[in-house]
């Protein structure tokens, strides 16, 4: 359908890919991964025309029909988000009106053979183009998908400027699914999501009869959908076969191959030019040895990419805590809105987390995962309850608003060294390293990092301390998977007791050992591993 050959891409001096190919084909579910800024969001904007390649070609359909969601949203204003997202299927009003013109037409008795023949095939066009478009069903589908998205019917009559940015980036990935595009290309489309309009997305996604081609941070989702990666490194596009996990696996044994060959080749080179300095002063050798040097000439040698150094994360010794970490009895939060209203969160939670427990607060959003957390933490104080903090326990609490603290003006490695002014720069370098912070990225000022970049630095300094007591709301925010698999080796090994909100599955999957589900105001327990939790609840549900 869609097909790359041998494309070239560079700005300036730096070369993005060069002479890389790959295809899409109709209905093909496809991963796009590579480390940032290998040029991933450039290939997006190839494929949807807003760039040119420098050299090859990109051909495609002269009618076929691209969905792009991207993390750059445009401004919405002056509709209510149900208009916003029907208005995506672009010229339907015109199609209908015009079909109306045309079904007129066909009524007349006098029109000639000839005038019938063009007026039934412009009919049989407009009428492919409604119905792709979804005319038949446009306001329950759009509706439908919002509502997978986790904005129910009461708030999509709501105008679109009433919602923060992150509720906008789902009202703008709501609109590219109502287009029901030829080909679907999503940039983290699941970045703003949580976990139950995730598992929707992935739901609809699996039954899209489309082609999609997508990145994202999240493995799982990756996993259950793609069967193809291509991956942007080092200058060059791969094909591999498969879902992520192979990827991995792939990529591993071709380097592996690669290597082999590189020495291969350089034990070849080696013995070829011992031979030219040998001889190269023997009239006798001359012809043997000019062979030999034109042949060196003309060979690809292989290039191998750099290596990027695994550090791994040390924790600092923490205080051994008691082994009643938190207890808490009849918690009740109520939140007081602005116009004097109230709204209850959760009422009468009642819990004893114990050391070394890895507990995931799990919940549908609003649900309160975040208000816990900070009662917690001490950042919001309880309606009502008890809550009791154990003897010696010392609290490491990461939020989304822990980055608005980092001061701009400094270094990554002064603001880090700044929170953990006991450490040495060596040893500040070592847990950057370790964070994928190595050599001059150090030196970053905070202004200009990303807002993975800056999730990391909070991270780093949080699990730099001695704490025993992680508290984490969505620490996976942001971050690519390989910042993810990281933070979660180094959680893996933290000595000590972890309560963490996230909606990556697979992170969860990995850490959990107990379960808080947060679901109409109150709070159950679940004494098993987030695969536990999944199974106990499908089971409820039958």
């Amino acid at each position: 359908m869609i097909a790359a050959s041998g494309i070239t891409k560079q700005y300036g001096n730096k070369i993005l890919y060069k002479n890389g190919s790959f295809q899409i084909n109709a209905g093909e579910k496809l991963g796009l991964v590579g480390p940032n800024g290998a040029g991933k969001t450039t290939i997006f904007r190839v494929l949807t025309g807003e760039e040119n390649v420098d050299s090859g070609a990109v051909s495609k359909p002269e009618k076929i029909v691209i969905g792009y969601f991207s993390q750059n949203i445009e401004d919405m204003r002056g509709k209510t988000v149900l208009e916003e997202v029907k208005s995506a299927a672009g010229n339907l009003p015109v199609i209908t009106s015009r079909l109306k013109v045309i079904e007129a037409k066909l009524e007349d008795p006098e029109l000639d053979a000839d005038e019938m023949t063009k007026i039934l095939e412009e009919y049989g066009e407009l009428q492919a183009d409604f119905e792709r478009l979804g005319g038949y069903d446009l306001d329950s589908r759009a509706s439908e998908i919002l509502t997978g998205l986790g904005i129910p019917p009461e708030d999509q009559q709501r105008p679109t400027e009433t919602f923060s940015g992150g509720w906008k980036m789902r009202i703008a990935l709501a609109k590219i699914l109502a287009l029901n595009p030829d080909v679907l290309l999503m940039d983290e489309p699941t970045n703003h999501l949580d976990l139950e309009s995730i598992v929707w997305l992935e739901q609809w996604l699996m039954s899209f009869k489309g082609a999609v081609m997508m990145t994202s941070h999240d493995r799982d989702f990756m996993n259950r959908l793609v069967t193809r990666i291509i991956e942007i490194a080092h200058k060059t596009i791969t094909v591999y076969g498969g879902n992520y996990d192979f990827y991995e696996k792939e990529r591993a044994i071709r380097k592996e191959q690669l290597l082999a060959a590189a020495k291969r080749q350089d034990d070849m080179l080696a013995k070829e030019e011992e031979f030219i300095a040998r001889f190269a002063a023997r009239a006798s050798h001359a012809a043997q040895v000019q062979s030999r040097v034109k042949k060196l000439e003309k060979i690809d040698r292989i290039e191998i990419p750099p290596e990027e150094q695994d550090i791994k994360f040390v924790w600092p010794v923490p205080p051994r805590g008691g082994d009643e970490v938190v207890k808490f009895h009849e918690l009740t939060k109520i939140w007081k809105r602005d116009d004097g209203a109230e709204k209850l969160v959760f009422s009468n939670a009642s819990a004893l987390v114990k050391r070394q427990d890895r507990v995931a607060v799990v919940g549908v959003n609003g649900a309160g995962k975040s208000t816990l957390l900070k009662i917690i933490a001490d950042e919001v104080e309880a309606t009502s309850g008890k809550l009791q903090i154990g003897a010696s326990i010392s609290v490491g609490y990461f939020s989304q608003n822990s980055l608005d603290v980092l001061n701009p003006k400094n270094t990554i490695l002064e603001e880090v060294h700044n929170r953990i002014p006991n450490s040495s720069i060596g040893s500040v370098r070592s847990l950057l390293g370790a964070f994928k912070f190595s050599g001059e990225d150090a030196d970053k000022k905070i202004s200009i990092l990303s807002g993975g970049e800056k999730s990391r630095v909070v991270l780093a300094t949080i699990l730099a301390a001695p704490v025993n007591f992680l508290v984490l709301d969505e620490p996976t925010n942001h971050l690519d998977i390989a910042s993810r698999e990281v933070l979660l080796e180094a959680i893996k090994n933290f000595p000590g007791t972890v309560m963490i909100v996230s909606h990556d599955r697979f992170f969860l999957r990995e850490i959990s050992t107990r379960v808080f589900e947060l679901d109409k105001n109150q709070l159950r327990i679940f004494d098993g591993t987030f695969e536990y939790y999944l199974e106990k609840k499908q089971a409820l549900a039958l």
